[in-house]
């Protein structure tokens, strides 16, 4: 049986999809990976995975060129015969799903990990584009041989009320997976320093991941005499119209309020080194940098909006703050800086539950069970081992 896994980055399919493939390898699946062109390729074939690059521009609007992958997509998937397509983020839910209704592709799964730019952005693009949008994810998404995966309960009453997609197709899954154990082997690992607590915050260099009221933080943390060392680790997603301008990252790291780690792929050792960890987001599906700090038995202060909330309970395993609120964000951490005791509760809490909610091997589970809901029982295995 073979399964198509289609995303709209090769890093994507890397960091967050590659555990999954694999486990759908040793499941008896054959496997076949695309995305658009870029430097993870290699590494997903250097693990015995099969991957193919599309002509997929992430924000184009061109409709020839848009008309061109779709028709690309329909090729491939002609030739390769699928038993099922699983499309991961809005537009490759929606061109992945088209395409395999037209190729006759007998199952379709897509998993929308939040709402996106066009359904959270104020701009007047993505409000031009929501109801288009819509249309299409309607068109795409529905249908008896179709299964969409949503990763907050927020999302699927989202769905739900808008009529997207039948409510008997949503499945709720909670996140992508982490190796929970791979980071909790790097826990408590934070090399000597200055005393200073060290805060980081590490996602797509976005302004919806709430870098501005970071950075606020910081300086009215530097005002009141709060010395932390503030760590930033992720790059500028020029595919993304929220992305931060490499220019105002810089101002930041000259005006010595943060140190730009830039793209970090260790993530477990950098988890390792640090003392709390936020993310001031705007609107999530399930943060995964939140669960791999939870694994690590760090303290989490996150925003009460959600995807965040679905990882943080606040005052049990982790603090939340309201939205767009640097004040609240400032006296966050700096309630953890004074209470140790504390922080170190919600980290073991945030471990725990981890370990029991978002673990690799939950989500891969249930991700099986879904293709065997859509693909003949008789011939959908499911991995036994996990």
């Amino acid at each position: 049986m073979k399964a198509v896994l289609f995303a709209n980055t090769d890093w994507y399919l890397y960091n967050f999809r590659r555990a999954l493939a694999m486990s759908l390898q040793r499941a008896g699946y054959e496997v076949l990976l695309i995305s658009p062109p870029g430097p993870y390729g290699d590494k997903l074939r250097a693990l015995g995975l099969r991957w193919e690059p599309v002509p997929m521009q992430r924000r184009s609007l061109n409709p020839l060129r848009e008309l061109a992958l779709l028709w690309h997509l329909v090729r491939l998937l002609r030739r390769e015969r699928p038993m099922l397509v699983h499309g991961f983020t809005i537009k490759c839910a929606v061109y992945g799903s088209l395409a395999a209704r037209l190729a006759g592709v007998p199952a379709r799964v897509n998993a929308v990990a939040g709402m996106g730019y066009v359904f959270i952005s104020p701009d007047l693009k993505a409000r031009l584009l929501r109801p288009v949008v819509r249309g299409l994810m309607r068109l795409a998404l529905g249908g008896e041989d179709a299964r969409l995966i949503l990763q907050n309960a927020d999302d699927v009453a989202l769905f739900e009320q808008a009529g997207l997609v039948d409510q008997a197709h949503i499945r709720l899954i909670r996140g992508s997976g982490v190796n929970c154990a791979q980071f909790a082997s790097q826990a408590h690992t934070k090399p000597p320093g200055d005393g200073r607590m060290r805060v980081l915050l590490a996602s797509r260099l976005l302004w919806d991941k709430g870098l501005d009221e970071f950075i606020a933080a910081i300086r009215q943390l530097r005002l009141q005499g709060c010395t932390i060392h503030a760590l930033l680790a992720g790059t500028p997603d020029p595919g993304n119209p929220a992305a931060v301008p490499e220019a105002t990252i810089r101002g930041w790291v000259d005006e010595k309020l943060v140190t730009w780690l830039g793209h970090v792929d260790d993530m477990a050792s950098l988890l390792g080194s640090v003392d709390v960890v936020v993310l001031p987001s705007y609107r999530e599906g399930l943060p995964r940098t939140l669960v791999e700090a939870a694994a690590c038995g760090l303290p989490l202060i996150t925003t009460d909006v959600p995807g965040c909330r679905e990882v943080v309970s606040d005052g049990v395993d982790g603090l939340l703050v309201p939205v767009q609120n640097s004040k609240a964000l400032a006296h966050a951490i700096r309630r953890l800086r004074d209470d140790p005791a504390l922080a170190r509760r919600l980290g073991d809490a945030a471990r725990i539950k981890a370990r029991s909610q978002f673990d690799e091997r939950i989500v891969i589970q249930h991700t099986l069970e879904v293709y065997a809901e859509l693909c003949d029982p008789a011939t959908a295995p499911v991995e036994s081992s996990l």
